[in-house]
């Protein structure tokens, strides 16, 4: 991404910035990064809540330690086993980022930590950000803010990536839309380079869903025009706008719903459980 398109913020430290109840910062530094696209839903969540912790002007401190509740995970993990499990897969996995002049850094997501009673629900976990990755993040000014209730309530990575990737866009003057090559653009969303090989593919099962729950869920719209060269797509192009109160209200309301037939609502296919002419009418009282 450009300088010029990058969203400014009067050079003030992303770290310093104070989030709104609801709501977490995350350096634009940590959004579009590659290497990531093995880390699961659960991975990315895990990942998200550890940072949120951390937050703030010690997160760039080389050799700061930062301790959360096991009983703080449990929106991402139900179990001790799954939560080691992301654990790993965040100390294994090694990211590309990409400074503003061009040069990229390769620092791992996690560094040291220590869980405490692995076999139970209690106790606590203690971790440390890598020193090089603290180092990147201090002098970060680009940021998105993400809404924590939106965040919970994707089922899908793709979802969680794309809707990442637009809030730091979204506050943005005069800038609407960006071109992303199409392997870009897979790598934006974390699909892996063997999985959705075809753009079809790619449309049905992670493009398609993702805007679904973004669209549904969150404070602005989006759209992912395909591009082509000659008969083959080779990029898209992403369009995103702010919602009128009526489609925030809309939104807010959806989040308070069950997950369970979100995408029937959605998408505009609720059916009666029973038909009209089948179901008990309500009893009421009536004249002697």
């Amino acid at each position: 991404m450009s300088e010029s398109t990058r969203p400014k913020t009067n050079n003030t430290r992303t770290l310093d910035v104070a989030p709104n109840m609801g709501e977490m910062v995350k350096p634009a530094e940590l959004i579009e990064v590659k290497g990531a696209s093995r880390l699961t839903l659960a991975d990315r969540r895990l990942f998200n809540v550890l940072l949120r912790h951390a937050f703030g002007p010690d997160l760039a401190s080389e050799g700061r330690r930062f301790e959360i509740a096991v009983a703080d995970l449990r929106e991402t993990h139900e179990s001790n086993d799954r939560l080691v499990q992301s654990i790993e897969a965040l100390m294994t996995t090694v990211v590309t980022i990409q400074r503003p002049d061009g040069s990229t850094d390769r620092v791992q997501l996690l560094g040291w930590n220590n869980l405490s009673d692995p076999k139970r629900k209690r106790g606590n976990l203690k971790y440390s950000i890598p020193p090089e990755l603290a180092l990147l993040l201090k002098d970060s000014t680009v940021f998105a803010k993400l809404e924590l209730e939106v965040l919970r309530a994707f089922t899908s990575k793709y979802a969680l990536a794309l809707y990442e990737a637009v809030a730091r866009r979204v506050r943005l003057k005069h800038v609407f839309t960006e071109r992303f090559a199409l392997d870009d653009f897979r790598e934006l969303l974390g699909v892996e380079a063997d999985k959705l090989t075809t753009f079809g593919n790619l449309n049905q099962y992670a493009i398609k869903p993702a805007l679904m729950e973004v669209n549904a869920l969150s404070d602005f719209t989006v759209t992912v025009m395909p591009e082509k060269t000659g008969r083959r797509v080779t990029g898209v192009l992403i369009g995103w706008g702010a919602k009128d109160i009526e489609g925030r209200k809309a939104a807010y309301a959806e989040l308070q719903r069950p997950r369970v037939g979100r995408k029937a609502r959605i998408t505009g296919t609720v059916e009666d459980m029973l038909p009209p002419e089948v179901i008990e009418p309500t009893t009421e009282s009536s004249d002697p």
